[in-house]
């Protein structure tokens, strides 16, 4: 009977490790950030991702990061990746509301503390049932 049992919990834990998903993926910040759900969703401050060209800043804050996740679950990676850029876009334009910034530039993802800086593509981390990005950016006061 241990036997018996032993064996089974080993088949659920590797057969669960199986569905376990954690892939790294980019997609095309163009179509989402000219979106409906972007006009919807984003907030007017203008966001600049690392290597656009924008005005040079006259007042700097710094840097700041922000890691947002969502609901996965019956949604496309791109889906759910897109919609989950647009919630960390909006919490770092809202960083910069608060501190009395007018834009965001310099922004690059950040996904578990590795950098990929593009001014075409984001990164994301999907799973089974969570999709996630981290971003990280400079407030800015632009003229």
């Amino acid at each position: 009977m241990k036997v018996l049992l032993a064996g089974l919990v080993t088949c659920l834990l590797l057969s669960s490790s199986a569905f376990a998903r954690d892939d790294r993926l980019k997609f095309s910040l163009e179509p989402v950030l000219s979106s409906e759900k972007a006009k919807q969703a984003l907030l007017d401050v203008p966001i600049y991702f690392s290597g656009q060209s924008h005005a040079t800043p006259t007042t700097t804050w710094g840097e700041t990061t922000t890691s947002k996740k969502t609901n996965a679950f019956n949604k496309s990676d791109q889906e759910a990746c897109e919609w989950v850029l647009l919630s960390a876009i909006k919490a770092l334009q809202e960083q910069a509301l608060k501190k009395g910034m007018n834009a965001v530039v310099d922004i690059k993802s950040n996904y578990k503390h590795q950098e990929f800086a593009s001014s075409t593509e984001f990164e994301c981390g999907a799973g089974k049932f969570i999709a996630g990005v981290a971003l990280k950016a400079k407030l800015v006061e632009l003229p």
